[in-house]
């Protein structure tokens, strides 16, 4: 009897598991080099989509949001570097953030170039690939409003080579 009790106390947490996971977790592939080496081209990363509804988005996560690329919205993955009233400065590869250089030892592909000084507005985000020089990010399309979150990026999945936290 108790092997019984023990097994459908298994089956009700799976299906628990796999409600949550189905209602509050999404599951992208990941389209491009710019987050590289953290996050590869065809890596599949999970999702929170809850995250951010309990706690606003930290300096350093790496967050899910769609943008709107030649009319359509695509799914983007990034990593905050600006919250809302940060001013945001790049000076020849340096990231400044209110005049202090960001200690940024995830970046491994930077980029030489300088980008002026951005004050993030209200609920929004400045956010850049960790793959620098080969990055569509906030230097070329702007802060990201909050509303465009989808979650916050927990880990990669696939391939199991690449599975971990992010």
């Amino acid at each position: 009897m108790k092997l019984r009790s023990f097994a459908g106390l298994v089956l009700q947490v799976a299906i628990l598991v796999a409600l949550i996971a189905a209602f509050f977790m999404r599951t992208p592939q990941v389209s491009g080099p710019s987050m590289e080496p953290r996050i590869v081209s065809g890596e599949i990363v999970l999702i929170n989509t809850l995250a951010y509804r309990f706690q606003p988005p930290q300096r350093g996560q790496i967050v899910a949001f769609r943008h709107a690329d030649n009319g359509t919205a695509e799914l983007y993955i990034k990593r905050v570097i600006g919250l809302p009233g940060d001013r945001v400065r790049i000076d020849r590869g340096t990231v400044y953030v209110d005049g202090a250089a960001l200690s940024e030892p995830y970046v491994r592909f930077p980029d030489t170039r300088s980008f002026p000084e951005v004050t993030v507005p209200p609920a929004e985000l400045y956010v850049l690939g960790d793959n620098r020089a080969n990055s569509e990010d906030s230097r070329f399309f702007g802060p990201v409003p909050e509303t465009a979150l989808v979650g916050r990026a927990l880990a990669g999945i696939w391939p199991i080579k690449d599975l971990g936290a992010l």
